[in-house]
């Protein structure tokens, strides 16, 4: 895989995680699954792009997904995102209407949410690649073992920083977190499936910008 512009803050935490045997063994599946012609999203490029425009030091809140999304053109590199010209897909539809309901958000044509980057929040998803056409495909390859240990290195070497974690899998999430030190916001996952199903209602931007309110911490600005 080749390395984006990684934010130095980080390259303490990923340089460890890459010299790790999982990883080399997360980087011979891709090889070999490219090399047998199979597509694989996001692009290779930007693979860990999530952590070029969020630096580590200046982390206010991390929204935590499964994996990409796996039709082609969909795929972007950070979590619940599209690429610009793709429409957004219902979990993301799901989001704005929430958002709207919950803040007034504007809500955009555009599924890209790079913006929220450089508001300092950091779009992560548990799996960071899938083949073309099948979800969950690079689930059990080493990916998880990954992004739980950037979850811990988030918890152990920051303060009070807010995890917004919907659905199961992301409130599964929680034991790696020390809310001693840190916010966890929840709720259902905004699938169509389960969005009325406390997803719907529960404002989770008005609560995390109220959390950094009280800690003296600039609000994050939603708008997109």
């Amino acid at each position: 895989m080749i390395l984006p512009n990684i934010h130095p803050s980080w390259n303490d935490i990923l340089q460890n995680e890459f010299s790790q045997e999982y990883y080399q063994n997360i980087k011979k599946i891709i090889v070999d699954d490219v090399n047998a012609w199979e597509a694989i999203y996001p692009p290779l490029d930007k693979v860990l792009s999530a952590f070029e425009k969020t630096p580590l030091s200046q982390l206010k809140v991390v929204i935590l997904w499964q994996d990409p999304y796996h039709w082609a053109g969909q795929a972007h590199w950070l979590s619940f995102s599209v690429q610009d010209g793709v429409n957004p897909p219902p979990s993301l539809k799901n989001i704005y209407k929430e958002l709207h309901d919950d803040i007034k958000f504007k809500i955009p044509k555009s599924g890209n949410l790079e913006k929220w980057c450089s508001e300092w929040v950091l779009l992560l998803n548990a799996i960071l690649t899938v083949k073309a056409w099948l979800p969950a495909s690079h689930s059990k390859i080493g990916w998880e073992t990954f992004s739980d240990n950037i979850i811990k290195s988030i918890s152990q070497n920051t303060s009070w920083v807010v995890f917004i974690l919907w659905g199961n899998f992301a409130r599964s999430k929680k034991n790696l977190i020390d809310t001693n030190k840190h916010f966890i916001v929840e709720s259902a996952h905004p699938s169509p499936f389960s969005a009325y199903n406390w997803f719907f209602g529960s404002k989770p931007f008005s609560k995390t910008n109220e959390i950094l309110k009280k800690l003296g911490k600039k609000e994050i600005d939603w708008s997109l």
